[in-house]
């Protein structure tokens, strides 16, 4: 589960609403989710010297079971998911979660469990609403056939040696990879799309925070 850049945010004293969703921190939404799901272990992915402030002050009032370990990320993405790879124990599959994406559910987590066992990679994802264009230089160039675009989530989940593999293959490298899928897609092996959720929104605007809340109030009712 991956909260890079949260301690950034906290460093630059950034308005609370910039962090805060219902007035808890982002994470605690995602991390309770998974508390209640099927995973076994969770590790926290955090910016480099916030560990102890993310046990401090976000993990210790939640009072969760499943935490095992709080490691620090690396310089991109795919960096710190190897890093917090290598804090499992005895796992046969693994579920990476993008921290900024709160209103995942226990439902959502343990349906893209279930798939992924039956294809050893698997990533949540919705069609494109939208006519995407490609273009470049301010000029369109193409116009893909929307019915074949989606538009990809977290949690992307993974047989555990099957990711281990492929990132340590794209670190080898030095692939520039957009997210997990990617890594595995470059080494040739399939990665299943599963049914994703408009909830499941990533928060990066505070205009996205609005909706959040207006998700939660809608769960509540």
């Amino acid at each position: 589960l991956l909260s890079r850049g949260l301690g950034d945010v906290y460093k630059r004293q950034v308005q609370k609403q910039y962090l805060l969703l219902a007035g808890r921190p982002l994470i605690c939404h995602a991390l309770e989710a998974f508390e209640k799901s099927c995973v076994d272990q969770i590790v926290l992915v955090v910016g480099a010297g916030e560990e102890e402030y993310v046990r401090r002050e976000i993990l210790a009032p939640l009072h969760l079971k499943k935490v095992c370990a709080v490691v620090p990320g690396g310089k991109e993405r795919y960096h710190s998911v190897y890093e917090g790879l290598k804090a499992l124990k005895g796992c046969e599959y693994v579920l990476i979660h993008d921290g900024a994406r709160p209103m995942i559910t226990e439902q959502m987590i343990d349906h893209i469990a279930k798939e992924t066992v039956a294809w050893k990679a698997c990533v949540a994802g919705m069609p494109v609403k939208d006519t995407i264009k490609v273009a470049k230089d301010g000029v369109v160039q193409a116009t893909p056939d929307r019915s074949a675009l989606f538009a990809v989530q977290t949690p992307q989940v993974f047989e555990i040696g099957l990711i281990q593999g492929a990132l340590a293959h794209a670190l080898e490298e030095g692939a520039v990879l957009t997210d997990d899928c990617s890594a595995v897609e470059r080494i040739g092996f399939p990665v299943c799309l599963t049914q994703g959720s408009e909830d499941n929104l990533k928060i990066t605007t505070p205009r996205d925070l609005t909706w959040g809340e207006a998700i939660l109030a809608e769960r509540m009712r």
